[in-house]
């Protein structure tokens, strides 16, 4: 799901670090000066194998430094300041703590730049029941050090050919424990997908997360850039040829569109990548697609026609159906288009699902920020029936549904933990919701709920950044960490924010 976001690494080091952010480098890698994409060089494989708003146009934000923390204490120290920001330095805030909230995810040995105080090594021994390391290192700042926190893991769990481990961990196990990550026991079962046992989204969607990180890295650390591009091309013809729906753990993550949309995925980024006219006569020939209203985690179709509507406008012809299906996408989530299909809450924001439904929001918005992009640079409009829809109106329903997240709609409170006006409280969240001082104590899973889950309480710990489920259809809020359609964070909702936040922190 966060494929769409992996590339925005260039802007974030720009926007963030340079006093004066470069404008053209925005999201997916689109105008981000990265070398032409030639023929990435072939590498020895056998190296491989080990409408109610705020109207305030400033926000007003709550300020606490996540290192500032009493570990003796249940209580976050009451340091809290106000201080009053304009519209742009916000959005920077935004997106700063939205990547610390993705930081604080990890498993494993962490990295000497942690940044979340609360957060230790955990799951250390995760794939010794395949003799097999599993555990990524990383060692960069900030997103590209994100990125290749994954893409390290993902080289690790693919090093045979045909072969890729997939899931570690027990899912009935693990949801009926409510401990610290650190102090899991939980059984860490291995599973994988080979030539008997195939899982084509998966191995698609992998080889998507590679070859598009393949571009982040070619100008940093071309090796590394090079390894993932061949990981990357070997993925998806594992994909392509041994075909079959991943069901390892159903019902707790299933594939419910299929796996044609992941082949498109990956065959997408593969040609962005590298241009080779084998993923063109793929996406010109093979490749199915389909006009939807949604981008999520399980339907990816609206992220590759996005990319390719891209590479159309820029000459590509053949890929015209892709420029078509996105500009459907637009007229189905636009608000004032005749053709209109996403529900839309009184406040203005786009429900489609209870359960972490912001994670539709920020999808949405980051597609639409993207083709907004395009239509800007190519004097281009979408037209939905009788009506045409500009960039800028285009732009105007992404940034509305960030700016719903972060404050303006009608409870006036922000969905972004750590995060201006009366943020969440109380997220659905393990590791922030066990204080400290109790990391020591062997609790039972089963009494680990009534010890922590059921109080209600702030989290000792903050989690910084994290987008919660949010409310439902009605713009109605429930800040309870039993609640978890509303309190839940996940990762497929901050990964999509990051990148609208780094295009709208520009100035």
């Amino acid at each position: 799901m966060s494929h769409l976001a992996l590339s925005v690494e260039e802007t974030i080091s720009s926007k963030v670090v340079s006093p004066k952010p470069r404008q053209s480098q925005i999201v997916l890698n689109i105008d981000l000066n990265l070398p032409p994409p030639e023929e990435y060089e072939e590498e020895d494989m056998t190296q491989l194998k080990s409408p109610a708003i705020i109207p305030n146009p400033t926000l007003c934000m709550q300020v606490l430094n996540v290192h500032e923390r009493d570990s003796t204490d249940d209580d976050i120290i009451s340091n809290k300041r106000m201080k009053c920001i304009d519209e742009e330095e916000g959005k920077i805030d935004a997106l700063t703590k939205s990547i610390i909230f993705l930081e604080a995810q990890r498993s494993g040995k962490l990295p000497p730049n942690n940044r979340v105080p609360w957060r230790g090594d955990s799951a250390l021994d995760d794939g010794k029941l395949a003799n097999k390391e599993l555990q990524a290192t990383g060692e960069l700042d900030n997103v590209r050090c994100a990125i290749r926190w994954g893409t390290d893991f993902f080289l690790k769990a693919s090093s045979r050919k045909n072969r890729l481990y997939v899931q570690v961990g027990d899912p009935d196990a693990d949801h009926a424990c409510w401990v610290r990550p650190e102090k899991m026991k939980t059984p860490r079962t291995v599973l994988k997908i080979d030539t008997s046992q195939p899982g084509t989204e998966i191995a698609a969607e992998t080889a998507a997360a590679m070859a598009s990180s393949a571009m982040v890295f070619k100008k940093v650390d071309r090796t590394y850039s090079r390894r993932l591009m061949n990981k990357a091309k070997l993925l998806f013809q594992f994909a392509k040829e041994h075909k079959g729906t991943y069901d390892g753990e159903c019902p707790f993550y299933c594939s419910f569109s299929g796996y044609n949309d992941e082949l498109l995925w990956a065959a997408t980024w593969l040609y962005k990548a590298n241009k080779r006219p084998v993923y063109l006569k793929y996406l010109t020939e093979e490749a199915i697609s389909a006009s939807v209203a949604e981008f999520s985690w399980d339907l990816k179709y609206a992220g590759a026609q996005v990319v390719l509507a891209e590479l159309f406008l820029a000459g590509e012809t053949k890929l015209i159906n892709y420029k078509n299906h996105i500009d459907s996408f637009v007229c189905s989530n636009l608000p004032d288009s005749p053709y209109h299909q996403i529900y839309v809450s009184p406040g203005g924001f786009v429900h489609l699902r209870d359960g972490a439904n912001t994670q539709y929001g920020t999808s949405t918005a980051m597609v639409l920020s993207v083709y907004s992009d395009l239509l800007a640079r190519h004097n281009q409009k979408v037209t939905c029936g009788d009506k045409q829809f500009d960039s800028a109106a285009v732009m105007a329903f992404a940034k509305q549904q960030i700016d719903y997240i972060l404050g303006k709609n009608p409870e006036g409170r922000s969905y972004m933990v750590g995060f201006g006006t009366n943020p969440p409280q109380q997220a659905h969240h393990r590791g922030a919701s066990v204080p400290l001082s109790d990391c020591n104590k062997d609790i039972a899973c089963g009494e680990s709920f009534m010890h922590w889950f059921k109080k209600d309480v702030p989290n000792p710990n903050e989690l910084t950044g994290a987008i919660v489920g949010g409310p439902d259809r009605n713009d109605k809020f429930s800040d309870k960490r039993w609640d978890s359609s509303n309190t839940e964070p996940c990762t497929y909702v901050n990964s999509l924010a990051v990148g609208v936040l780094a295009k709208l922190a520009a100035p």
